[in-house]
């Protein structure tokens, strides 16, 4: 497989996606409800197709992996995941926090990730064992070993209102220890703004593929650490996931373990 070809074909996407999400995020859009929580825009289809049409005009006989269209080609060694409006809730509210996300994968392995914010314009890009960038300078996650010095970020499932107890329990556990926590709504830009530096640790649950596939390989040629709330290893699409810079990993892992007795 040619990887240049792969790499610009997904840069290529989300451009295209990106030049379709900014005018339609300064007019607004129509808003539909996939669940109680969960929206879709028009802007979230119109970039999704855009994106599958690149793709598949240079790579027709690859397989698709996206959120609103589902799978095509399903047993294709090749595949493509993506999120075309990871943030559907921030952009429907003016909020500058949302992103496309693309990722590649041969026979189920990760082997590139690329994130674009149209709005700040930054560009997170990986390709497996060749380190990571933001708009092409190399980026790697903090160094910092303290957990009250640390930055945390959350975000929560569409199935929140059945398990609120638990996610605040979490929160709780988290918000006393740590320096500061956010939640952005975008689990792709959580985790290259982690890969970044700019937060020190990330956990969420019932995350889908689409959501973490290009984030997670970002994050890690980043340097972090990515695993689930039990310190195993970690696939998109896992019911649960803790990403941090390395150092705070087990102190955060026996925050979410003693949060989840409670």
């Amino acid at each position: 497989m040619d990887m240049e070809t792969v790499k610009n074909t997904a840069i290529s996407s989300l451009h295209k996606a990106g030049n379709l999400l900014c005018p339609l995020y300064e007019a607004g859009v129509a808003i539909e409800k996939k669940g109680a929580v969960d929206l879709v825009t028009e802007a979230d289809k119109a970039a999704e197709a855009a994106v599958i049409e690149t793709i598949s005009r240079v790579f027709p006989h690859h397989g698709i992996l996206a959120e609103e269209s589902g799978a095509h080609s399903e047993n294709a060694p090749f595949r493509w995941v993506i999120d075309p409006l990871d943030g559907t809730t921030n952009f429907a509210h003016g909020l500058p926090l949302f992103c496309t996300s693309i990722a590649f994968q041969a026979h189920g392995e990760t082997l590139l990730g690329a994130v674009l914010n149209p709005i700040t314009r930054e560009l997170f890009l990986a390709e497996k064992g060749k380190g990571a960038t933001r708009n092409g300078k190399a980026i790697g996650v903090s160094q910092t070993a303290d957990l009250e010095e640390s930055l945390l970020v959350t975000g929560f499932p569409y199935n929140r209102r059945e398990v609120l107890d638990e996610l605040m329990a979490k929160v709780k556990r988290c918000l006393g220890k740590a320096q500061g926590l956010r939640r952005l709504g975008s689990a792709a830009l959580d985790l290259c703004y982690l890969a970044s530096g700019r937060f020190d640790g990330f956990w969420e649950q019932n995350l889908k593929s689409w959501d973490t596939a290009a984030g997670v390989l970002i994050a890690r040629e980043a340097g972090g650490t990515i695993t689930d709330f039990q310190g195993g290893p970690y696939t998109p699409g896992d019911p649960t996931m803790l990403a941090t810079n390395g150092p705070i990993h087990k102190e955060m892992m026996h925050l979410l373990a003693t949060a989840h007795a409670e």
